[in-house]
């Protein structure tokens, strides 16, 4: 007859599993992976090996998972207060707070910089651990309670994969990977941003000084118009340095979709456009990310 093992805590060892798993954030992780590897692929040079394609992708994944853990045990107790965020494991208590955590998030933080410094080189190891560095510590310790603007310092963190992807090639950096870099930056606000004006009252609830919160939903929602105006502006100028006609209709596509629907937010600021701007972004970056691949190989 099949059993089922319990935790002391009367959980299954299959929930707690997925909530230890949960708190690496991963979807976040796959798609900060993605963008590093998108890095390596526009970035000219000698074809990089099985492995150190695996290495790059698993290092960002891993940096990545220690930087979201954290951020969940930092914030286990705000976590408290959010719809979106009270059931995540440290806010529940389905895991203990303890900092033996910490020194897991530790191991996993060194042995995925250390990893990509002995496969790759010192320059991408750099780039994996700011990464981690600006989610975790920048903006979860030092900005995301000081200043509205937090999540554009910490939107560095999806920038610095692109070129830990592009330094595993060739640690100058050519033009391509630096504009993907700064395409990212600009990305990540106006996502982020259109995410909080939909949760408005949980910030506010939490005391977390984001940007509706601070200046109203109206101009939060005219400043995700103009910096998702910034962003499209952005990822055209890759068109000058090499990148072909893929990538220009992937971006083309991709951009006025996300200006779009950021236009609608202006015009009618309420969750269900916030979340339409929202949704509108990672379709953005994903048809980006897509095109600059396929124009990569076409190449």
């Amino acid at each position: 007859m099949h059993t089922t093992t319990i935790h002391p805590a009367g959980r299954s060892a299959a929930q707690w599993t997925r909530d230890v798993i949960s708190l690496f954030k991963l979807r976040i992780g796959v798609l900060i992976m993605i963008t590093a590897l998108v890095g390596m692929a526009v970035s000219p040079g000698p074809a990089p090996s099985l492995v150190q394609v695996l290495v790059l992708a698993l290092s960002v994944l891993i940096a990545s998972a220690s930087a979201g853990a954290f951020n969940q045990y930092v914030e286990h107790e705000s976590d408290r207060l959010m719809a979106r965020t009270r059931k995540r494991a440290f806010a529940t208590g389905a895991l203990p707070h303890h900092p033996a955590w910490l020194a897991l998030m530790a191991v996993l933080l060194a042995g995925a910089v250390a990893s990509a410094w002995l496969v790759l080189n010192a320059a991408a190891a750099l780039y994996v651990f700011l990464g981690a560095f600006f989610y975790g510590v920048v903006y979860t310790l030092w900005l995301k309670r000081r200043t509205a603007l937090n999540i554009v310092i910490g939107g560095l963190a999806g920038s610095f994969a692109v070129l830990a992807g592009a330094a595993a090639i060739d640690p100058t950096l050519g033009p391509l990977p630096v504009l993907l870099a700064l395409v990212l930056f600009l990305w990540t606000p106006p996502h982020f941003w259109s995410l909080a004006i939909a949760n408005k009252a949980d910030y506010a609830q939490a005391g977390v000084p984001m940007l509706p919160v601070v200046v109203g939903t109206e101009r939060a929602a005219r400043i995700v118009l103009g910096s998702t105006v910034a962003l499209f502006v952005a990822s055209l100028l890759p068109l000058g340095f090499g990148a072909g006609p893929v990538y220009a209709v992937g971006a083309l596509v991709g951009g006025l979709h996300f200006v779009h629907k950021s236009w609608l937010l202006v015009a009618q600021p309420s969750r269900a456009t916030a979340m339409g701007s929202f949704f509108a972004s990672l379709i953005q970056l994903s048809l980006l990310l897509v095109a600059a691949c396929i124009d990569a190989f076409m190449r």
